[in-house]
């Protein structure tokens, strides 16, 4: 696997000791208000992307200790979020405390686009059987899924999939702690 290339900036960086890394790189996640690349990471404190993967899983050992982790958006972007074991007092100490609840279509469709992604609205039609058309703006205003695509097929219909707010929401840290797909979950074998 290759590292992707990284604009160089116009100042050098200076290279943080290995023992610091860890602690540098938890310094750069907690002024970020958005995920940032790996890349620039392991730019801003003088390493490799395998030395920065590296304290980053050094990080996410010493954070849990503290009530936060390291959140994965996708292969190549963290944050630092709070656990999810504290949501509840995270809610309430941010007066949060209304829970957002999710219809059971709402949920239903939510599934297919996690499980199947990307997938379109016409196949996410197929497999429930009913007009998914407003379900899919909801969880589109809500920012649980988001575009990703267009199937190149006749229309050129738009393919979504989840965000990483879906990930926050559900107190993930990437795609990969979904639970195994449930048996009765339709595969495109199904459809039609």
């Amino acid at each position: 696997m290759t590292e992707p290339s990284v604009q160089p900036f116009q100042l050098p960086l200076e290279q943080v000791a290995e023992g610091e890394r860890a602690a540098a790189l938890g310094a750069l996640l907690f002024v970020a208000s958005d995920p940032v690349p790996v890349a620039v990471l392991a730019q801003h404190v003088g390493c490799t992307l395998a030395e920065a993967r590296a304290a980053l899983e050094e990080l996410a050992a010493r954070l849990d200790a503290v009530g936060l982790m390291v959140q994965w958006c996708g292969e190549d972007q963290v944050q630092v979020v709070s656990s999810p074991r504290y949501a509840r007092q995270v809610q309430r100490f941010l007066g949060l405390e209304r829970t957002v609840r999710l219809s059971q279509a709402a949920l239903e469709t939510l599934a297919l686009v996690a499980y199947r992604q990307p997938i379109t609205r016409g196949e996410i039609d197929t497999i429930r059987g009913v007009d998914s058309s407003g379900v899919l703006q909801t969880l589109l205003a809500r920012g649980l899924i988001e575009p990703v695509g267009r199937l190149q097929a006749p229309g050129n219909p738009i393919q979504y999939g989840t965000t990483t707010e879906f990930l926050r929401f559900f107190g993930l840290g990437s795609l990969a702690e979904l639970p195994p797909p449930p048996d009765d979950l339709p595969g495109p074998e199904d459809e039609g």
